[in-house]
């Protein structure tokens, strides 16, 4: 990789606000060793607050590979068999004994996975909510697999909610406290930085639908009404909301603590995962015989020649991404508060212009 040209790099952001016209956005960039850029550009909350690198945003299903990780301590540390039925564990799971944490982990369990319409809840009835009777009622209302276990690559939020309730189930622990301990603090993240939960409401951004999108025309069926903002020029606020299923989706964050997770990874030695572990997070998977674009925990990309690992997230007014190009020792981050901004390829502009060679 070149020394990344932080001239053009910066007008690549700014035309990405302007010219495609997202409110906001945080790209970070990272080696094993340095924080290459950490950019912030537009606004946090449109005619208000700009973007700031501490900015807090929904991070969506970027929170899966978190979970993953989570995952892979459990059986690094004897309390898990990566080929363990869950049912040993979650007895009122609906999919029977061939679905294995494995088959969990890089979407080929079978479970079904419908369009999650209306999984979210207002930040304000956060202490009401009952994650556990949300994730009943979901599986009672799909209780069949969509196929049978082992035989094919079909993504599944319900897969990775489970697999939430797998290590409460394990640990006695709370979701949030459990990856706080073991992934966030060995990172040097705060509650503050990364977490569950907004942490503070005037640090956080306003996620955003554009006025002329489809999603807009159909937000009423996809979105809770309660959490429908005011107009604000061309954007549609979204309110602050909650995931119902934070294992799959849940982490608030931004883009520099992503970022170290990612250093972590890029490291010759993780604080996060011990060396048998990580493998696991990298070992590509396979279905009936034949590889699918998954490991434990990633998705698996290219650009040219050039392979990386990857996780995107987005909905209700926010859409982000992180890529670790383990070949070149790099990983980058974007985020953004619009849900139809297409951040793959805003990141293949991005990471070209910090120096990424196909």
């Amino acid at each position: 990789m070149t020394t990344p040209d932080s001239k053009r790099l910066e007008q690549g952001l700014d035309d990405l606000v302007h010219r495609d016209r997202v409110p906001g956005l945080q790209y970070v960039a990272v080696s094993p060793t340095e924080l290459l850029v950490n950019f912030s550009k537009g606004c946090a909350v449109v005619g208000g607050r700009p973007m700031a690198t501490d900015t807090t945003l929904m991070a969506y299903s970027m929170s899966k590979t978190i979970t993953a990780c989570a995952i892979l301590q459990l059986i690094e540390g004897g309390k898990l068999g990566i080929d363990d039925p869950i049912s040993h564990y979650i007895s009122w799971q609906p999919y029977g004994n061939e679905v294995t944490v494995r088959l969990l982990l890089s979407h080929t369990a079978g479970i079904p996975n419908p369009i999650p319409l209306r999984w979210v809840h207002s930040a304000d009835s956060g202490s009401v909510f009952n994650e556990r009777d949300a994730l009943r009622k979901v599986l009672a209302n799909h209780p069949r697999p969509a196929h049978k276990p082992g035989t094919r690559f079909a993504y599944s939020n319900i897969g990775y909610w489970l697999l939430g309730a797998l290590i409460e189930e394990v640990t006695g622990e709370a979701l949030a406290t459990r990856v706080q301990t073991s992934v966030f603090t060995p990172l040097g993240l705060s509650s503050s930085e990364m977490a569950y939960r907004i942490p503070d409401a005037t640090l956080h951004a306003s996620g955003y639908l554009e006025r002329r999108s489809f999603i807009n025309l159909i937000k009423s069926l996809v979105i809770d009404r309660s959490l429908v903002g005011q107009r604000a020029g061309q954007w549609v606020e979204i309110l602050p909301h909650y995931v119902n299923g934070p294992a799959f989706g849940g982490i608030v964050g931004h883009a520099a603590g992503f970022a170290a997770f990612l250093q972590d990874q890029l490291r010759e030695s993780s604080r996060v995962l011990a060396a048998s572990a990580r493998s696991f997070l990298y070992q590509q998977q396979r279905a009936s015989g034949r590889d699918i674009p998954m490991t434990l925990g990633w998705h698996i990309g290219s650009r040219g020649k050039q392979r990386y690992y990857f996780k995107e997230g987005g909905g209700g007014g926010f859409r982000s991404m992180m890529r670790l190009y383990k070949g070149l020792g790099i990983g980058t981050v974007l985020m953004v508060n619009a849900t139809t901004f297409n951040v793959a390829r805003a990141l293949d502009t991005l990471d070209a212009l910090l120096g990424v060679k196909i």
